[in-house]
């Protein structure tokens, strides 16, 4: 990486936002200037980046002038408002919000699956949803080798999910509960300490929720399989940070062995294996927190299905499910001479 970008952060006080700036002061990134975008009531707030005192601006349509890559993380509605403008001005936008994933024009990318697709971008690249990534670290390494017909998936999500104020309601209501008072959800629909509920995106006409749809339509489309048949049940628990996920795959030829698939796992970019059954370790969220890689465990054969294998992953929402993809999209296209 010879040259230096200036860049810009959409979002940049969120809590997608605020992993932006670790992941690119730890991957040290180029960054020749970085401009903090946010909303009219975090102009000015002062943010520390590599030793440096940054202000955050006010979010708007000429904030973009000079500017060369363009994170967003500041919701769909934003991003529509505001990701053309960033395009008009130079820009390439690299999107995490929902807005432009089914787009056929727009890349929808994990760089470890289908990094070839940004190349073909009109100004936008998509980052998948945070749910779809940390399955297809999985299913991907598997599906190359041995063809996936259907995966079933359940998710754990945690708070982190919803943005930082629902992580601190978790918090809160925790606290409360354990001090035998009572609590009222404010950011989340239900209480979310001690409970869990089903995602509370808008259900559709065939009962399926936002979250669900999102994993089988994303994955269709970052793995070039729109018959893929998809099935997924997302699922909010009090965990703070990280994504678990429960995968059953079903293979159309032939199912990988236990020690095939967990040599194919452990070979890809990305992925962790862990997998102890002698001391019954496998990936927990916790220990998913704060890190790069997706875990992957819980490698077994379906006995009910001899062309099926169940796993087990847990991926920090936050990074590989958000900002770090974002970031390795921009790193991959710039090790390609594509930026």
């Amino acid at each position: 990486m010879s040259s230096w970008y200036h860049v810009a952060i959409a979002g940049a006080t969120g809590a997608v936002g605020t992993e932006f700036l670790r992941v690119l002061e730890r991957h040290r990134f180029p960054i020749a200037s970085l401009r903090l975008l946010a909303s009219e009531r975090s102009e000015g707030k002062r943010i520390r980046f590599a030793g440096e005192e940054l202000v955050v601006q006010r979010l708007t349509e000429n904030a973009f002038e000079g500017v060369q890559i363009a994170f967003f993380s500041a919701g769909a509605s934003r991003s529509r408002q505001f990701a053309p403008a960033a395009v008009k001005a130079g820009a390439v936008v690299i999107d995490n919000s929902s807005a432009f994933r089914m787009d056929p024009q727009v890349p929808l990318v994990v760089p470890e699956i289908n990094i070839d697709d940004a190349q073909h971008h009109q100004g936008i690249i998509a980052n998948p949803n945070c749910s779809t990534i940390i399955m297809l670290m999985a299913v991907a390494p598997l599906h190359r080798r041995w063809r996936a017909r259907r995966v079933v998936v359940s998710t754990y999500q945690a708070a982190s999910g919803a943005g930082a104020q629902a992580m601190q309601e978790l918090l809160d209501q925790t606290a409360a509960i354990l001090e035998g008072k009572e609590v009222t959800p404010r950011v989340l629909p239900h209480q979310i300490a001690f409970n869990l509920f089903s995602h509370n995106s808008a259900v559709n006409e065939y009962g399926y929720n936002e979250e669900e749809w999102k994993m089988i339509h994303e994955s269709r489309k970052i793995l070039h399989e729109p018959g893929l048949a998809i099935t997924a049940t997302c699922v909010r628990v009090p965990i703070l940070r990280a994504h678990s996920e429960s995968i059953n795959i079903e293979f159309a030829e032939r199912r990988p062995s236990v020690e095939e698939a967990r040599q194919a796992l452990s070979e890809f970019p990305g992925v962790k294996v862990v997998d102890d059954r002698e001391r019954n370790h496998f990936p927990m969220p916790i220990e998913a927190t704060d890190r790069e890689e997706v875990l992957v465990g819980r490698i077994r054969e379906d006995v009910s299905n001899p062309m099926a294998m169940d796993l087990f992953v847990s991926g920090d929402q936050l990074l590989k499910g958000a900002a770090l993809n974002a970031v390795q999209i921009a790193e991959a296209m710039i090790a390609r001479g594509w930026l």
